[in-house]
């Protein structure tokens, strides 16, 4: 019976862009690996969860929901992809869809001051509006929270979600795309953004905001592991070592954290 429930209710959604998903929204984390494992502990170093009320600004299937209730019960999540936050529960991602909700980032469901965190997870490159996204960050943050953030690097050498050529959607990472002259960069990725240091710093700019830790950071690397056992694992060190050094500048991401002022 729950699982026809499931079969049923997975069938609602919001209005939804004719392009593929993977392309306009992303893909979210199906399984939980190293790379994950990492960036939640850059999370939690950033901003410690302990008893704090959480917010994922884009959940997905909840995986990091589920992960970050290891330190803290008050964890919550929105979606704007109604069938995700369904298929979540009903395999087993996330025990209910309690604290998940279906919404859009430039008009959150909650609160002013609701939250200690607001986490986005390579999700501010995909909506619509990320300046207003961002302010809404802010506003539903409590004075003296923290918003982490990781978001795609315009230097990094891939454009890892796919490009457009000759109105056909590719699929997969893409060799030198974001180091093209912009006009060209967002002809062949209209789909989404790669932000530079200042782009990102942008976007929270005349919000109450200030950022407090601004670096970037290399892949997980999680595939090159499982396929290459102990040469990837060596990759691995190599790369994510370089974050050590100036050649950080052309990481996969930004980690951008950011503190709301106090009043």
């Amino acid at each position: 019976m729950q699982h026809m429930q499931c079969l049923k209710f997975s069938q609602m959604s919001i209005p939804q862009s004719s392009q593929p998903k993977e392309a306009t929204r992303g893909n979210p984390s199906f399984v939980w690996r190293a790379g994950q494992e990492r960036r939640l502990n850059m999370l939690n170093a950033a901003a410690p969860l302990a008893n704090k009320r959480v917010l994922e600004f884009g959940c997905g299937l909840g995986t990091y929901m589920r992960e970050m209730r290891r330190f803290t019960p008050h964890v919550f999540g929105f979606d704007v992809e109604v069938d995700r936050l369904i298929d979540g529960k009903c395999k087993g991602v996330v025990s209910e869809l309690g604290g998940m909700l279906a919404g859009v980032g430039e008009r959150l469901p909650f609160a002013d001051n609701a939250f200690d965190v607001v986490f986005t997870n390579e999700v501010l490159e995909h909506v619509q509006d990320d300046h207003q996204a961002a302010r809404e960050i802010a506003r539903v943050l409590r004075p003296g929270g923290r918003s982490v953030n990781f978001v795609p690097n315009r230097l990094y050498f891939f454009e890892t979600h796919g490009i457009y050529w000759r109105g056909e959607y590719k699929f997969g990472n893409k060799l030198f795309v974001n180091w093209l002259p912009t006009p060209l960069r967002d002809k062949l990725a209209p789909h989404v953004r790669a932000y530079t240091s200042a782009g990102i710093r942008g976007i929270f700019a005349g919000t109450a905001l200030n950022v407090v830790q601004h670096t970037q950071v290399y892949g997980g690397f999680d595939n090159f592991v499982a396929r290459l056992g102990s040469a990837g694992k060596v990759l691995r060190s190599f790369w994510q070592g370089l974050e050590a050094s100036p050649l950080r500048a052309f990481g996969l991401s930004h980690f951008v954290v950011l503190e709301k002022q106090k009043v």
